[in-house]
């Protein structure tokens, strides 16, 4: 029985694989799945960019008025979770329990996933790549929108080695989003 952590890792994305999340509408329902996912997560881990955007909107929305009740769920469990930031440059880290780690990504996380507790979720795509890279990633969900817009970045970009995962589900929003969740082939 393998008793490390996981890192996981989800993103909502185009038909046509981008992923910029301004270009899709996030409905409660999504709201609520992403919350679901928070539940078997311990740590989130982000670069300086996503963090920074994430402390800038997250913090603010269980007391937003105009927030879904899926937003409020989301936001007060993202809130609560250990994070980790890893930048060379970020100086300040003010949201919740916020550590910034200057070292090595792929040195930090072989450390982390030895660690007991729940899973490390990688909030970051570039840092999804890299992790993948050196088969450090376990599970992801692919929330899949309909639509094609060849906006943002795309998430699998310069895969070097083949790494074969499973299907391990689906889930089917109102909307029409699809979350496909993929484990790793050990």
């Amino acid at each position: 029985m393998n008793d490390q952590r996981k890192v996981t890792f989800a993103i909502n994305m185009t038909l046509d694989g981008y992923t910029d999340h301004t270009v899709m509408t996030a409905d409660n329902d999504a709201h609520e799945f992403f919350a679901g996912l928070m539940d078997d997560v311990g740590i989130l881990l982000f670069g300086r960019i996503m963090y920074e955007m994430m402390a800038g909107y997250w913090p603010a929305v269980p007391d937003d008025p105009n927030a879904t009740q899926g937003e409020v769920d989301f936001a007060r469990r993202y809130n609560a979770l250990p994070k980790i930031v890893l930048s060379k440059t970020i100086q300040n880290a003010e949201w919740g329990d916020t550590r910034i780690v200057r070292g090595n990504i792929v040195e930090e996380v072989i450390a982390l996933k030895k660690q007991p507790g729940k899973n490390i979720s990688v909030d970051s795509i570039m840092m999804f790549q890299e992790l993948l890279q050196h088969d450090l990633i376990d599970e992801f969900w692919l929330v899949v929108h309909p639509l094609i817009c060849p906006e943002g970045k795309r998430l699998f970009v310069d895969q070097e080695k083949r790494l074969d995962f499973t299907l391990a589900g689906t889930r089917t929003f109102s909307s029409g989003v699809v979350a496909f969740h993929y484990i790793r082939k050990r």
